[in-house]
């Protein structure tokens, strides 16, 4: 069975080979920006004394990190089914995306921390070093940068129906966010005087609650996946639609749905009259698999347990 690439329709395992050469070139352009952004994150940070920038480029590293881990799990995630795996590798992929979730959390974490700790030594009365402006120069060059890198990302990500890429992608837009909260807080910092140096922590506190918010919506997702959450209820809905447009078809039951990293799986039983010949009944569930993959995808698991009508 073949699937469609472009406006050619090549043979499944090299499609799987055409979508992973393209998720590592993006992934690759991706890791090359985060590690100049993380070098010129750090550098300004220390040296224009912001600690919103050092926790900006902490995001950049586990950006950087993150890419990683897409670049070995999708590796595997491509890998045809085999006796070991029946319905594929596709949950590596899922997998990855978990890991990146967690990578935010790490990161929103030590990112809370470290201004709370700063915030607290300013109010127990210590004076914070005003941030320079080499750091707030950083922040702003980092928002074209990474956002950026979203859009490109996220584009990719959709147009090979790639979750890993699509959480990969947001983890470029949250640092893209963080880096706006970063010039905020270094920015009123600078221009407000010494009494304003509070804001650059309190800016990086608010970072790290923004990276919070997006690790959570990864994370929910990607445990759905592997704990075999079902499909949508309009998705299965739609399924049971295209089985029943077929006039000989009646009353699919025992429907069951999941996502296999980009691929869905279904299983359903069909009832049709059981006086037809055993080659129709076969020809029709083969049809209805085939109205299902042209829905879903040519890598949709599709299995009929066809009945009796009684």
């Amino acid at each position: 069975m073949g699937g469609f690439c472009g406006n050619y329709l090549l043979p499944l395992p090299l499609v799987f080979m055409v979508r992973e050469k393209e998720i590592y070139k993006v992934t690759l352009v991706g890791s090359a920006g985060n590690v100049a952004l993380l070098t010129f994150k750090f550098i300004a940070g220390i040296l224009g004394h912001s600690s919103a920038m050092i926790a900006d480029a902490v995001h950049s590293l586990s950006d950087f990190v993150t890419d990683l881990v897409v670049l070995v799990f999708v590796g595997i995630s491509a890998k045809p089914q085999d006796q070991s795996h029946d319905y594929g590798h596709g949950k590596f992929e899922t997998i990855a995306s978990f890991l990146i979730g967690l990578a935010l959390v790490a990161a929103a974490t030590g990112i809370i921390v470290s201004g709370g700790v700063k915030l607290v030594a300013w109010w127990d009365g210590k004076t914070l070093a005003a941030p320079g402006w080499i750091a707030f120069w950083a922040a702003l060059f980092s928002i074209l940068i990474k956002e950026l890198l979203y859009q490109y990302t996220a584009r990719k990500g959709r147009q090979l129906d790639s979750q890993v890429m699509i959480a990969n992608a947001w983890h470029h837009r949250s640092d893209a966010l963080s880096s706006i909260g970063a010039a905020i807080g270094i920015g009123g910092a600078i221009w407000l005087g010494n009494r304003w140096t509070v804001l650059d922590p309190l800016a990086s506190i608010i970072v790290g609650l923004m990276l919070v918010k997006v690790a959570w919506d990864i994370l929910k997702k990607s445990i759905g996946e592997l704990t075999e959450c079902s499909l949508p209820a309009e998705t299965e809905q739609e399924i049971e639609q295209i089985i029943r447009s077929f006039a000989d078809v009646q009353e699919p039951h025992n429907l069951r749905t999941r996502r296999i990293g980009d691929r869905i799986a279904i299983e359903a039983h069909v009832r049709m009259d059981g006086n037809l010949p055993l080659q129709v009944v076969h020809e029709r569930a083969t049809t209805i698999e085939r109205k299902l993959k042209e829905r879903f995808g040519t890598k949709t698991h599709v299995t009929l347990h066809m009945e009796p009508i009684k």
